[in-house]
C-alpha cells in the first residue's frame, strides 16, 4: 500500500495547475487557469468544513497522495447539487416519426431536446491521473474513493448521481460537434469557447443557443457522427463507471456532446455493497488476508486506500481485523471506523 486519497488541500495548487496543462482540452473540471483552480481548493475546503444536512451546491475536491513521499497523482471530485446555482442543461436524445401517406413512407427523425431533467442530482467528475500511473489500479481506487466518502456522508447527496464524459477531439484537440452546432451560434472557436466553459460555466451556451428542438440530421456528418461518444482518454473512465451501475439515457453535454451516464445513489455498486465496521483487531501482518478498498474518516479527515482486511465475526455485525502497518499508515486503531470494499 503506497498510495491514499484525501481531500485536497491549498497546498496542492502547484500539482493541480501542473496536471491542468496535460489534459488537453475539454476538461472543464481542471481549466487551465492558476487563479480558478484555487478557487475550486478553497471551495472544497469550505465544504469539506460545512455542517450540511442536505446537498447545497457543495464540491468535494480529493487527491491522489502516495503515501510515503507525497507525490500527487491525480485527482477527482464530487459535486453535491448540480443545478443549484443555475440550471443544470443537458440535450436529451429523443425520436419523433412523421407519416406521409401520398409517399406511404414513414420517417423517424432524431433530435436534440435542451432540458433541465439532471437538476437536484450529484455529481461524480474531475477524474485525472498522472500518465505515468495509469496501469495498477489507481485509477479505479480514485473514482471509486468517491463513492466511499458518498457512502459514508449520504445524507450530503442527491438521490441521483450522474457523470459527464468529455466528448470525443480530433488528434488536434477540435470538437466536432462544437463546430458543427455551437460554433454556428457563437462564432468561437472550440479552444476559446472551451477556456471560457471551464472558467464561467456552459450557461452562456444555453442562453443563446434555440430552445427549439433541433433536428440532428441537419448537422454535418462529422457532428452526427460523435453524438454520445466520449473521449478516446475518457473511455476507461466509462468502463469504471459501468462496472458501478451507470447507464446512458441519451443524455448529452450540450457543449462538447459527450455522454451523460447516470444511476440512483443508492445503486451505484461500491455505495451499496460497503460495509462500515470497527477495527476489532491488528494483525503482524497481511499473512493471507485479501486485499480491499478501505475508508476511514467522514470528512476533512476522509482518507482512502487499497490495503488488506479481513472479517473476525459475520460480515454484516463484526469486525475488521487489519495489519498494524497498514493501519498505522493510514492513521486507525482498534476501536475505528473503518469502511470495506471488495475489489
Amino acid at each position: 500500500m503506497t498510495w491514499h486519497v484525501r481531500p485536497a488541500r491549498a497546498s496542492d495548487l502547484d500539482a493541480l495547475v501542473t496536471f491542468a496543462a496535460m489534459t488537453g482540452g475539454g476538461f472543464t473540471n481542471l481549466p487551465n487557469d492558476r487563479d480558478a483552480l484555487a478557487a475550486r481548493l478553497a471551495r472544497s475546503a469550505a465544504s469539506f468544513a460545512a455542517d450540511r444536512a442536505a446537498p447545497d451546491n457543495e464540491m468535494y475536491l480529493l487527491i491522489l497522495e502516495q503515501t510515503s513521499t507525497g507525490r500527487i497523482g491525480g485527482t477527482a471530485a464530487v459535486f453535491s447539487r448540480v443545478g443549484a446555482e443555475w440550471p443544470f442543461y443537458s440535450y436529451k436524445i429523443s425520436t419523433v416519426s412523421q407519416t406521409s401517406r401520398a409517399l406511404q413512407r414513414t420517417f423517424s427523425m432524431r433530435l436534440l431536446n435542451l432540458c433541465t431533467d439532471h437538476d437536484g442530482a450529484s455529481e461524480v467528475g474531475g477524474l485525472f491521473l498522472h500518465p505515468d500511473l495509469r496501469t495498477g489500479g489507481l485509477g479505479r481506487l480514485l473514482a471509486r474513493s468517491r463513492y466511499l466518502l458518498i457512502a459514508a456522508n449520504r445524507a450530503r447527496f442527491g438521490v441521483t448521481l450522474l457523470a459527464e464524459l468529455r466528448g470525443w477531439l480530433t488528434d488536434d484537440g477540435e470538437s466536432p460537434f462544437w463546430d458543427g452546432l455551437g460554433k454556428r451560434f457563437f462564432g468561437m472557436e472550440f479552444r476559446d469557447a472551451d477556456q471560457f466553459n471551464s472558467l464561467h460555466g456552459n450557461q452562456f451556451i444555453a442562453d443563446l443557443m434555440p430552445k427549439s428542438p433541433i433536428y440532428i440530421a441537419l448537422l454535418g456528418e462529422a457532428a452526427q457522427a460523435v453524438i454520445g461518444c466520449p473521449h478516446d482518454r475518457g473511455r476507461p473512465a466509462l468502463k469504471m463507471l459501468e462496472d458501478e451501475g451507470f447507464r446512458f439515457d441519451n443524455y448529452v453535454d450540450i457543449f462538447d456532446g459527450g455522454p451523460t451516464v447516470t444511476c440512483p445513489t443508492a445503486s451505484v455498486r461500491t455505495v451499496a455493497t460497503s460495509r462500515a465496521a470497527p477495527v476489532g483487531e491488528l494483525a503482524d501482518g497481511p499473512g493471507g488476508m485479501p486485499r480491499a478498498l478501505l475508508s476511514a474518516g467522514r470528512l476533512g479527515d476522509f482518507r482512502a486506500w487499497i490495503g488488506h482486511a479481513d472479517w473476525c465475526g459475520a460480515k454484516d455485525s463484526g469486525g475488521l481485523v487489519l495489519p498494524a502497518g497498514e493501519a498505522e499508515l493510514m492513521n486507525v486503531g482498534v476501536g475505528d471506523e473503518v469502511r470495506h470494499a471488495e475489489i
